[in-house]
């Protein structure tokens, strides 16, 4: 199946690095850096890389259907070796910078992970201050096995928080946008003000 295919090609960083003799790889991820409102989301995730275990259709969390996200990350969460999220709040982030922030969040969620990993993959080139050997790969949320699952478990999890505040603040349409600036948003941001979640070095333009 081409799904299946698809999760096999995923597979070959990992694959490679248990060829040479590491156990457990950890993927990282964050989902949020660019909103104006909410927290940055950081996942860690060590998963099974057997082919009894192997999940199909994982991929980069922005190319797929919420529905699908949302079933991923359950089989994710459950067949994973560990999994832990870390949240980094919108305070933080303008006392820090977006960046930083980001960095902050997934060493916070790979320390938090209940084993060890003996390699962290991270997405992009991003360089993190752990105690762990690490790997950047260029678009490793889409060529990476774990790290398209971090970024499918931050995902799931950021949005369910952006749909409980827009229960606190319903005119910013928290549920429909994410915290990112669409027309919409923007439009509420200009009408009522900015709201306790609000990053306020990112609205100060506005």
């Amino acid at each position: 199946m081409k799904t299946e295919r698809k999760s096999e090609q995923k597979l070959a960083f990992e694959r490679a690095l248990a060829g040479a003799g590491v156990r457990y790889i950890a993927g990282v991820d964050e989902v949020g850096r660019g909103p104006l409102a909410g927290p940055v989301v950081c996942a860690a995730v060590i998963l099974p890389a057997d082919e009894a275990s192997l999940i199909e259709g994982v991929d980069d969390s922005k190319k797929l259907t919420p529905k699908k996200r949302e079933l991923l990350a359950e089989k994710i969460r459950e067949r994973a070796i560990a999994c832990t999220v870390y949240e980094v709040s919108e305070k933080i982030i303008d006392e820090i910078n977006i960046l930083q922030a980001t960095r902050l969040g997934m060493r916070e969620a790979l320390l938090a992970l209940k084993i060890p990993p003996d390699l962290v993959l991270t997405d992009g080139n991003m360089t993190l201050d752990i105690p762990f050997p690490q790997q950047s790969i260029v678009h490793g949320d889409a060529l990476s096995y774990s790290i398209g699952a971090a970024s499918i478990v931050a995902k799931v999890y950021r949005d369910h928080l952006m749909e409980n505040f827009a229960g606190q603040y319903p005119v910013y349409a928290f549920d429909r946008n994410k915290g990112y600036g669409t027309a919409e948003h923007i439009k509420a941001i200009r009408e009522y003000g900015l709201c306790p979640i609000h990053r306020r070095t990112f609205t100060k333009n506005l």
